[in-house]
């Protein structure tokens, strides 16, 4: 009997215990920088996100094919999804970098965002002498084919990185003119971009500046300085800067040349609420860049009035969630970093929509993640990446500071 149950005991398999590495890669236990990532990071912040990029996806696929006939002729033929499938590749390629960015320490996000405002300046300084030319603009520098940089794309994220930064150190060096030497990198910027000319992201710079003063402690007296001061500079633009004349009166009193606005409107209506269909848009052929500036007038086309809304609430979405967090936020560099970052990604997605509905003058801007082009999607992962960073909590040290509380000895 005793040789029965031996041999029974040998043919039951038994359970061998995992290894504890396997048994929990990307548990809350586990130490692997994975693992360390996936329970800091904010994860809403980055279902949204991702979120935002599908649907930056289906919306050039819409739009290709208008873009396609936009820009072929003279012998030059564009296939209908071109742009889509290089939208693709510009994600798989953006994507790792997003991530990339997001996992690096908040230390070294910030020095090499610093490293990388240094050497965007330089390049933003020499477009207007070897830049690239295109629809009036001088905004790239080109190395040859279709592969081209635009420098201040890559620069709105590091410059708030680096505006951050100086403001942090005011609680440090309270003597330091600190609104003056920021007012001076970014009048220096303004004028470069006011001489590609790019009115638009003009404003960005000026406006992100702007709200990181104030969260820095500006006087009402300093603020209401730059309101009369920005006032006075709107005039002056209108009255001695061709462009923003031009564009004004486009805008105010319909004078000119009003193709664009007139085009947008009647390709965001004609869709009504629920849309024309996936592919079955006509208005779309007629309008200019529709797979980059006016791609929302695409959306509004085929996709309606509700799926308009539904990103609006998107983008709403995510500047509520990072400014919940920053509520809680105690490092002044931290909160400036990501009070700028976020304020910087809403107000290029409000001018964008602005424009498609009619509320704004035209301007050459994307719409986030989901515009057609790669120097903006690489350069908005790197942003969304810095602001991923900027945002990270460490879970594990919150725990033991718990802990330590309830328990004293």
């Amino acid at each position: 009997m005793t040789g029965v149950v031996a041999l029974l005991d040998s043919t039951v398999p038994t359970r061998r215990k995992k290894p504890a590495i396997r048994r929990s890669r990307v548990g809350r236990g586990s130490n692997t920088p994975l693992a360390r990532w996936f329970w800091e990071i904010d994860r809403v912040l980055l279902l949204l996100v991702t979120m935002l990029i599908g649907v930056g996806l289906i919306a050039v696929a819409a739009a290709a094919p208008a873009a396609a006939v936009r820009y072929s002729g003279a012998g030059h033929v564009v296939a209908a999804r071109y742009y889509f499938w290089m939208q693709l590749g510009w994600m798989v390629v953006s994507a790792p970098i997003m991530v990339g960015v997001s996992m690096l320490p908040q230390k070294v996000a910030r020095r090499g965002a610093l490293i990388g405002a240094a050497i965007f300046f330089v390049l933003l300084a020499l477009v207007p002498v070897v830049g690239s030319t295109t629809n009036g603009a001088t905004r790239w520098i080109s190395f040859g084919g279709p592969a081209r940089l635009q420098p201040s794309e890559f620069l709105k994220p590091l410059f708030v990185v680096a505006m951050a930064w100086l403001f942090s150190l005011r609680a440090k060096n309270p003597g330091l003119p600190f609104a003056v030497i920021s007012a001076g990198v970014v009048g220096s910027i303004a004028v470069l971009l006011m001489m590609q000319p790019d009115f638009g992201q003009t404003v960005i710079f000026v406006s992100v500046w702007i709200i990181l003063l104030m969260l820095s402690g500006a006087s009402m007296k300093a603020l209401g300085m730059l309101g009369a001061g920005g006032f006075v500079a709107v005039l002056a633009a209108y009255f001695f800067y061709p462009v923003a004349t031009a564009r004004i009166d486009k805008f105010l009193f319909k004078q000119g040349d009003t193709f664009q606005m007139d085009r947008a409107h009647d390709t965001i209506t004609h869709g009504g609420l629920l849309g024309t269909g996936p592919g079955a848009g006509t208005a779309k052929f007629s309008l200019p860049e529709p797979h980059t500036d006016y791609i929302f007038s695409v959306i509004g086309e085929e996709f309606g009035l509700i799926a308009c809304i539904a990103i609006a609430c998107l983008y709403l979405a995510i500047v509520a969630r990072v400014c919940t967090r920053l509520l809680r936020e105690e490092d002044d560099f931290l909160l400036y970093a990501g009070a700028g970052l976020v304020a910087q990604f809403g107000l290029q997605a409000l001018i964008n929509m602005l424009v498609n509905v009619g509320l704004a003058p035209s301007k050459g801007m994307t719409l986030p993640f989901i515009s057609y082009g790669g120097s903006s999607m690489i350069a908005l992962s790197i942003g969304f990446g810095l602001l991923l960073a900027f945002t990270r909590e460490n879970p594990h040290l919150k725990e033991s500071s718990y802990t330590v509380r309830w328990n004293p000895r």
